[in-house]
């Protein structure tokens, strides 16, 4: 089992007519994701709403921010069993099997532009063996043609740029490789959570964009960008893609600070916590079937 520590503060300054904000920060309920204990802070007295999706088990908060500096500290402890299993035994699922909740997440969505990359997508892992494995490699070509670069895109930076810039960050690998799958019915959605385990050269931790793709029974992660550690991976919301999951949605007039994110593992041997690594084997915190 793996135990993450997150801990996640945001800071704002709002104008004087207030603003309100929807963000999705707190860690996900899934069947093998467990929040142990949380707590969230906020610099003003006001009072959040927090919802939880049904189907995805993403949890929204939403509140009004008054004029002035509003700071929020969230504080999670999470424990992750996954699943693991064989990627050679895991069969891409035939469109007419599909869950319909699956479903959805086969159709071109603003910033995975799959219909436009059809044709590119057969005629490079059209003949491949239908798979974990033809996602592996969708995953690596994605890795081989496009080089992690901070401040490269922006927040209209869709698949089909990053096709043709050949540059990005971790949210336009991810957007890259959804597309690609969409376009051969693979059915593929975008995930938010924290890049634990990061090269320091790329900078201080922050969120982190990976990928979910539907094999067999169930979501499998995949990490794209290959800049982080799947394992340590705590899902904060899945998506048809980052307009879906932003960390924060801001409606009103707010300067905001650089977020201040910290997650880090527990290692404890006699409770059965492990240090997040590198794994061959496929990795899910779903629960398989119909579950989120």
């Amino acid at each position: 089992m793996i135990r993450i520590e997150l801990h996640v503060e945001l800071t704002y300054e709002i104008d004087q007519n207030g603003a309100d904000f929807v963000f999705n920060i707190h860690a996900a309920h899934t069947p093998r994701q467990k929040i142990s204990s949380e707590s969230l802070v906020l610099s003003q007295p006001i009072t959040p709403q927090v919802h939880t999706d049904p189907f995805t088990g993403n949890r929204y908060m939403r509140l009004h921010g008054l004029p002035g500096e509003l700071k929020l500290s969230y504080m999670a402890t999470v424990d992750m069993e996954h699943h693991r299993a064989d990627p050679m035994s895991l069969p891409e699922v035939p469109v007419r099997n599909l869950p319909p909740e699956v479903i959805g997440y086969i159709y071109p969505s603003r910033y995975c532009q799959s219909d436009r990359l059809v044709k590119m997508a057969i005629n490079e892992f059209g003949q491949l063996w239908q798979g974990h494995s033809r996602v592996q490699a969708i995953q690596q070509w994605v890795q081989r043609h496009v080089s992690f670069t901070s401040n490269t895109s922006n927040s209209n930076t869709s698949a089909v740029d990053t096709l043709i810039e050949q540059v990005g960050v971790c949210r336009d690998f991810a957007h890259l490789m959804i597309a690609l799958c969409r376009a051969v019915n693979i059915p593929a959605r975008f995930a938010t959570g924290t890049d634990y385990g990061a090269d320091p050269v790329l900078g201080p931790p922050d969120f982190h964009a990976y990928v979910e793709v539907y094999l067999g029974d169930r979501w499998y992660i995949f990490d794209p960008s290959g800049t982080a550690i799947p394992m340590a991976f705590v899902r904060f919301g899945t998506g048809r893609d980052a307009a879906d999951v932003a960390f924060a949605t801001i409606f009103g007039g707010v300067r905001s600070g650089s977020p201040m994110i910290r997650a880090w593992a527990v290692e404890d041997a006699s409770r059965g916590f492990e240090m997040p690594y590198r794994c061959t084997q496929a990795l899910s915190t779903d629960g398989g079937s119909v579950s989120a």
